[in-house]
């Protein structure tokens, strides 16, 4: 009976196990499938690669599991003006950190940061929206960070979930005139 009780609990143990690393396996996954759009959108308009804006939303919210994330849409991290009070637990929670209407927004303003401050700005005069790995050093090496494998840990994660190829240019889709006459 208790080879039974502890082989059944080694058994229950793997699973529950199993189960834990395909779920954190999932969850970047799942943050890259829900905002990729967003991120291509934002480059387009701001030439800042989508690969930058995940893998630094990625790194700096756990992929969107941080409390700033969930609570104030915050995905880098970046402080606001004043004190901003959320409730968590039941709890009055207050911290400096900016709250944004929607991801969206987190994600629109680490672009306007890249590319209005002065601080970053050169970034976008020198580097192409394909040039992820320079713009993880020069964002690293203009401050925005304190740690000096900032820059490492964010290519690692671009390069782990193939971030890069949403800076590739799309593929062009014939329009309407161009698929008829094809057909004729």
């Amino acid at each position: 009976m208790k080879k039974l009780f502890t082989v059944t609990l080694l058994l229950v143990s793997a699973i529950v196990a199993t189960t834990t690393a395909v779920s954190a396996q999932s969850a970047p996954q799942s943050y890259i499938e829900k905002f990729k759009d967003n991120a291509i959108r934002i480059m387009h308009e701001t030439g800042v690669p989508a690969s930058i804006i995940l893998g630094v939303a990625m790194h700096e919210s756990a992929s969107g599991k941080s409390n700033i994330a969930q609570n104030l849409n915050n995905q880098f991290g970046v402080k606001g003006g004043g004190t901003v009070v959320y409730y968590k637990h039941n709890k009055k929670v207050r911290t400096s950190y900016k709250r944004y209407d929607s991801v969206m927004d987190s994600f629109q303003d680490f672009a306007r940061i890249m590319t209005e401050r002065k601080q970053f700005s050169h970034l976008s005069d020198k580097l192409t929206q394909y040039d992820y790995t320079g713009w993880a050093k020069g964002i690293q090496r203009s401050g925005y960070c304190s740690s000096r494998t900032w820059a490492s840990q964010v290519v690692a994660i671009i390069k782990k979930y193939k971030l890069g190829d949403l800076d590739e240019k799309p593929a062009t889709t014939p329009g309407p005139e161009l698929a008829d006459n094809n057909q004729k």
